[in-house]
C-alpha cells in the first residue's frame, strides 16, 4: 500500500522595509525547487506556536531577531510527496541586518516587481494576496427601463467609490443597453478600476478590458483570448475546470459555490474544506464565490483564497 500524504506546518514570513519592498530567499542547491525564490521561514516543530518557529526560523536563516506582526493567509499545497500548510505572516520590524546565514541569495523586491520571480506554487497565492483585491464585485442585472438603468449606473458609482477596484460587469445579453451601459461605465471609471465582461471577448478586447470566462468557454479554448495586461478570470466547479484556467494562463478564477446562493438554489455547495482541497492542487489565485459576503474574506484566507467575490454580498444597498 501507498504511504499517507505526509502533512507539514510551514510558517513564512513577509518582511517588508520602510520602502514597502519585500525580502525574498533563494532556495539552496540541496533543496528541492532549488533556485526557486520564497519568502523566508520553515517548518513549525512540535511543541512550537508559529510566532515562535517564525522567530527561530529568521534567526537561523537571516541572523534576525524578528517583531512577528499580523497574519495574511494560509495555503494549503499539495504537492507529490506532501501536503504542505504555509502560514503567512506580516513581519514589519526586527534587530539586526538580514543576510543568507545558510548560504542562500537574499533580495529586496519591489511588490511591483514579485512577479517576475520564479516561486514555488505555495508561494504564488501569497503574491496574489499582496499585490490583488481581496474583493470581486459582479454586477447584478438592472430593469430594462430608464429607471432602472440610472439606478443600477448609481450603485456602480457608489460600489466604486467604496473601493470595489475589481469588478465583472455581468449583463443579460439580451438587455437593449448593454453595450452602452458597459462603455459608460469603463469610460467614467477608466482609472482605478480593473474591468472584467462577462464572457464577451470580442468586446472586451475591443475595449481594452479584461474578461471573465464561462466555465464551458474556458474548456473549449485552447489559448489564452487576451494579451497580457487585459485580465482573463474564469468560473469554475472543480478541479478540470481550475486545471483548464492554469493551463490557459488565467490571471486568477472564481470557485463555488461555497455555500449556498439564492442566485443559484439548485447547486450543491462546496463547503470550505472542499474549496480547500481543489485550490491546494492549482496555484493561481481563486476567490470563493457564492453565499460570500466582505465577512467572509478572512475565512476564504484561511483557505487559501483570494477572497471573496460576490453579488448581493458586495452591491450597495
Amino acid at each position: 500500500m501507498p504511504s499517507p500524504t505526509r502533512s507539514i506546518h510551514v510558517v513564512a514570513a513577509v518582511i517588508t522595509d520602510a520602502r514597502g519592498r519585500v525580502l525574498l530567499n533563494r532556495r539552496t542547491e540541496n533543496r528541492d525547487m532549488a533556485g526557486l525564490w520564497e519568502f523566508p521561514g520553515g517548518k513549525r516543530e512540535s511543541g512550537e506556536t508559529s510566532e515562535q518557529a517564525l522567530v527561530r526560523e529568521l534567526r537561523e536563516e537571516l541572523g534576525i531577531e524578528a517583531d512577528v506582526g499580523p497574519w495574511l493567509m494560509d495555503v494549503p499545497q499539495r504537492y507529490p510527496d506532501k501536503l504542505l500548510t504555509l502560514e503567512v505572516r506580516h513581519v514589519r520590524s526586527w534587530k539586526g541586518t538580514p543576510r543568507g546565514r545558510e548560504g542562500q541569495a537574499i533580495t529586496w523586491v519591489a511588490q511591483d516587481k514579485l512577479g517576475r520571480y520564479s516561486m514555488p506554487p505555495a508561494d504564488l497565492p501569497v503574491v496574489a494576496a499582496l499585490r490583488q483585491p481581496d474583493r470581486y464585485l459582479i454586477t447584478p442585472a438592472p430593469a430594462d427601463d430608464a429607471g432602472g438603468v440610472q439606478h443600477w449606473h448609481d450603485r456602480l458609482q457608489q460600489a466604486v467609490a467604496a473601493g470595489q477596484q475589481r469588478i465583472q460587469l455581468r449583463l443579460p445579453p439580451e438587455h437593449p443597453q448593454r453595450q452602452a451601459m458597459i462603455e459608460q461605465a469603463v469610460r467614467a471609471h477608466r482609472r482605478g478600476v480593473q474591468w472584467l465582461l462577462n464572457r464577451d471577448i470580442a468586446l472586451a478586447r475591443a475595449l481594452g478590458v479584461g474578461v471573465h470566462l464561462g466555465s464551458e468557454q474556458l474548456l473549449a479554448l485552447q489559448e489564452r483570448p487576451l494579451p497580457e495586461g487585459q485580465l482573463v478570470a474564469a468560473s469554475c466547479h472543480d478541479l478540470e475546470q481550475l486545471q483548464a484556467a492554469q493551463r490557459l494562463g488565467c490571471d486568477f478564477a472564481v470557485l463555488g459555490p461555497v455555500q449556498a446562493t439564492a442566485s443559484h438554489p439548485e447547486a450543491a455547495p462546496l463547503g470550505w474544506e472542499a474549496f480547500a482541497a481543489l485550490r491546494a492542487q492549482v496555484s493561481l489565485p481563486i476567490y470563493a464565490l457564492g453565499g460570500m459576503a466582505a465577512g467572509h474574506i478572512a475565512e476564504a484566507r484561511r483557505h487559501g483564497g483570494q477572497g471573496i467575490a460576490a453579488i448581493r454580498g458586495l452591491w450597495p444597498g
